[in-house]
């Protein structure tokens, strides 16, 4: 693994991609984050970055409509977010375009280390979450979810949620899914979101340079 840490604080746009073969080469770690529209995804992103302008708050949930890719200090390791899920005004048609795309970048990325699904304290584990987490049982990728919105919960409560939660989901991932409260309005749980995330893109530059010196040497 490299020396260097992650910055979180260096994440800065590199491009929108609404399709697959619009995204930055398939090289390097990525994390995604994915969540219904109103689960407060940019307000998670825009945290942990410190960058209150860095993911859009849209006031109409579900505008964002590409897959928006920031990079980060260390060459080749990105976040990634996701096209937000559920409340977008927009056609039948237009909501399952965004639904292949997406598919499409889950199941062929090579890149992606790891998904942070987003999700509503008070509302966790809607129909979106439930589909997030049957692909990553599937795909075998690991998972780490963030209860957003934690501070709109009395201590005792969200911390229930949390541990049946958790319960739940390790019953069908095992060890591949990690959960934590998480409150942008606080600012608390993002040491243990960057902990994660940190360690997702670290292994995930480091496997690939692993696998680059192989390729060498066979030369």
């Amino acid at each position: 693994m490299s020396d260097t840490p992650v910055n979180f604080h260096s994440a800065q746009f590199l491009t929108s991609a609404s399709r697959l073969d619009q995204c930055p080469d398939d090289r390097g770690a990525e994390v995604a984050f994915a969540g219904r529209s109103n689960a407060g995804k940019s307000s998670a992103i825009n945290t942990l970055t410190q960058n209150s302008k860095l993911a859009r708050i849209s006031k109409t949930p579900g505008r964002t409509q590409l897959i928006n890719f920031f990079t980060l200090n260390l060459d080749n390791a990105r976040l990634v977010d996701l096209p937000g899920y559920g409340y977008a005004k927009v056609p039948v048609a237009m909501k399952q375009q965004w639904q292949r795309h997406l598919d499409n970048y889950l199941q062929n990325r090579q890149c992606l280390r790891g998904l942070v699904l987003v999700s509503d304290i008070r509302h966790p584990m809607k129909e979106f979450d439930q589909m997030m987490v049957e692909w990553c049982r599937q795909a075998q990728m690991p998972l780490h979810v963030l209860l957003t919105k934690a501070d709109k919960l009395k201590k005792g409560p969200a911390q229930s949620t949390l541990l049946q939660l958790r319960k739940q989901l390790t019953a069908e991932l095992g060890d591949m899914v990690t959960v934590q409260t998480f409150s942008a309005l606080k600012r608390s749980g993002v040491d243990q979101l960057q902990q994660r995330l940190s360690s997702w893109l670290q292994e995930g530059l480091a496997i690939e340079a692993e696998e680059g010196s192989s390729a060498e040497s066979e030369q």
